[in-house]
């Protein structure tokens, strides 16, 4: 009989381990509200660019008298017409420390190359120096001779002459 005892045991802890198991029920109760996540604001993006760029090439030529001085014929001196428009460039490159320029110098069809890219290279240091001296940084500035070479005026006379005899200011950033 304890054959008989060992099975109703066994048999009667099946049953009982049978009935704690759960029976999934023919219906699942709701699913519990979710909370939905908190908005995130979509960033605005930024208004569009309506003007010139502060600080850029754009904004010097609108802002300066002029990017151009003109001289006479074999002259690199810095008359009080040109001191009053690297006046306005100064004070332009002031305000904006971290921009450089290369100051071109030029020169009209006479002379001969060597001439006219020595007397170029002295009118852009002409330029830059009175530039240096209004308080621009000379670590901004660099200076290029292009002699006769780039001429804005391609005439011969006197008109065409003078609009060639320049040095330029060129914003490089």
């Amino acid at each position: 009989m304890p054959r008989m005892t060992s099975r109703l045991i066994i048999a009667a802890a099946l049953v009982a381990t049978a009935g704690c198991a759960k029976k999934r029920p023919d219906v699942l109760p709701p699913a519990p509200p979710s909370t939905p996540p908190a908005a995130t604001p979509t960033p605005t993006p930024p208004p569009p660019q309506t003007g010139v760029v502060p600080g850029s090439k754009a904004d010097f030529e609108q802002s300066v008298v002029s990017d151009t001085i003109h001289f006479d014929t074999d002259a690199y001196n810095v008359d009080p017409q040109s001191q009053q428009i690297l006046d306005s460039q100064a004070t332009w490159l002031k305000k904006y420390p971290n921009v450089h320029i290369t100051v071109e110098g030029h020169c009209d069809e006479r002379g001969t190359r060597e001439y006219n890219l020595a007397l170029g290279d002295r009118r852009a240091n002409a330029a830059a120096n009175y530039l240096i001296a209004q308080g621009v940084d000379s670590s901004r500035i660099t200076t290029i001779s292009y002699g006769k070479e780039r001429p804005i005026a391609l005439g011969d006379t006197p008109q065409d002459w003078a609009q060639n005899r320049r040095a330029v200011t060129v914003v490089l950033n």
